[in-house]
């Protein structure tokens, strides 16, 4: 067991203020010191956890980016209609297959760790797998439900462009993205269920192959056999299915599965209400965000110029999401910490491992931020040969953008310990809040008043990601951990199943 500290008081904020500022001989206080060893085991912990999870992350959004990638240099229009149709996918799929798994990662995580110290291994591990089948079941239903949806959708694209020329490849490319949401579902159900139990490495082979894999058959589909966007578009689900059937294989087969995966069965059906009282904050919470990024494509083209500017939000907001998922893996990495020290009842270990990762995410932030600086004359073409669309980015878009890189990378790992504290309704009203009433209210003034163009767009936006940075940081500061870790494991010991039925 790790060794536990006596002092700070976890009712104190999270970054401590000293008192009369410093201490004596203008040193801190000695409450805010932490042993240096401590520190570095949680930042080992951290680091070993999310390195895999970051290149995991960045390797599956890297299925969509060369997608486009390939249809940008069909030329500027294939690549603002693919934009376009991507933002409708995103808006009326994508988001609604991830959002209500990432119930799962909450609830398995603090029965991970509530095995750390409980001796009725039979009762969690078996409750991490019902929950694991639980939300395989949600996501069959959500895709299912949402194939049609899209399909509706993709003919309406035309509503929100002033050009009627662009609406065929747009709505193409939307209809032949919708084979790839069911097996998006499947993925993410088995990624959390791997994830909160630290079992990456299979996460990183399979998805691996699944990126190399992707890369070929795009390249075959769109330029060999001629099929262009469909192909790009067709290939994702190619890629998605692939990398199901290997997790699938080894989850049913692996050792280390037997124990927390014992297949689908009616279990699953209980504690529905619990899942959803989760599940629908965690909905709301991730499509809150997501919408108000896919709202900035749509609203871009309403510009004058509308195949410039979707072809400069698509260059941009795929760079964002790029450079998102370093952020997004270490906001994974501390809401399984932060989930399993709340379940094994070590709330001073919680604690420390949201400091270690703000300090993180911030140099992450501004190492970045210069990096997409220094590149910016350059960055453009690796989407589109479109000279204006190269140079406008660089001009007037990349300085902005790395300044909203900069506050996504704080919000998105604070997102992740308000889900591993169980906070999804607290973060809802957060993102609801900053999105929906400062950041794209922002924006839409930005832009269609004072006619500042995409760079308004962006600027809106990163007021709302800065106010959500902030409340979250609030949020966090003020926590009670000693609080947060009885919740967890009242929780815990509330929706897992009697031990009779475990050993059943």
């Amino acid at each position: 067991m790790d060794k536990e500290i006596s002092k700070p008081d976890l009712k104190s904020p999270l970054i401590p203020i000293p008192e009369n500022g410093t201490g004596n001989s203008g040193k801190p206080n000695n409450e805010s010191r932490r042993d240096s060893s401590e520190i570095s085991a949680e930042l080992s912990k951290q680091v070993q956890l999310a390195g895999p999870l970051v290149v995991v992350s960045l390797l599956q959004y890297s299925l969509q980016m060369i997608s486009l990638m390939f249809i940008g240099h069909l030329g500027e229009l294939s690549l603002s209609s693919a934009s376009m149709a991507s933002s409708f996918a995103g808006v009326t799929g994508f988001s609604f297959m991830v959002s209500p798994i990432t119930d799962t990662q909450q609830r398995n995580g603090k029965c991970t760790g509530n095995i750390l110290r409980s001796s009725l291994w039979s009762k969690t591990v078996l409750h991490a797998g019902r929950t694991h089948a639980k939300s395989n079941g949600r996501s069959h239903g959500n895709g299912h439900s949402h194939s049609p949806h899209m399909v509706f959708n993709s003919k309406n694209i035309h509503s929100l462009w002033p050009r009627p020329r662009n609406l065929n490849p747009s709505g193409i490319y939307a209809r032949w993205l919708i084979p790839s949401v069911f097996p998006y579902g499947l993925l993410q159900c088995q990624l959390r269920f791997l994830q909160t139990q630290n079992h990456v490495k299979p996460l990183l082979a399979s998805t691996s192959i699944a990126s190399f894999v992707h890369a070929l058959v795009c390249w075959v589909l769109v330029f060999r056999l001629g099929m262009g966007s469909r192909g790009a578009a067709l290939s994702i689900a190619i890629s998605y299915w692939l990398n199901v059937v290997v997790l699938a294989i080894y989850i049913k087969f692996s050792p280390l599965c037997q124990k927390t995966w014992t297949g689908f069965s009616k279990e699953g059906m209980k504690d529905l209400v619990g899942f959803l009282s989760l599940g629908v904050p965690s909905a709301l919470m991730v499509c809150l965000e997501h919408w108000s990024y896919e709202a900035l494509v749509l609203m871009s083209g309403l510009l004058p110029n509308p195949q410039l500017e979707t072809s400069m939000m698509s260059v941009s907001l795929n760079t964002s999401s790029l450079i998102f998922r370093i952020p997004y893996g270490f906001g994974g990495a501390v809401s399984t910490r932060v989930a399993n020290e709340l379940g094994a009842g070590k709330p001073k270990a919680a604690r420390l491992a949201v400091q270690v990762v703000v300090v993180l995410a911030i140099a992450e932030g501004l190492l970045l931020s210069l990096i997409l600086v220094a590149t910016r004359g350059v960055w453009g073409y690796l989407f589109t040969n479109e000279d204006e669309v190269v140079k406008y980015i660089a001009a007037a878009i990349m300085p902005v953008l790395a300044v909203s890189n900069f506050m996504d990378g704080i919000q998105g790992v604070l997102s992740g310990a308000a889900r591993g504290c169980g906070w999804q309704k607290i973060g809802a009203y957060v993102n609801l809040g900053a999105y929906y009433l400062v950041g794209l209210p922002s924006a839409i003034i930005l832009t269609f008043v004072f006619h500042f163009g995409g760079k308004g767009l962006w600027i809106g936006i990163i007021g709302g990601s800065s106010l959500q940075g902030l409340l979250l940081l609030a949020f966090t500061m003020r926590t009670d951990w000693e609080l947060q870790a009885r919740k967890a494991g009242d929780r815990v010991n509330a929706s897992s199943i009697p031990i009779d039925m475990a050993a059943a």
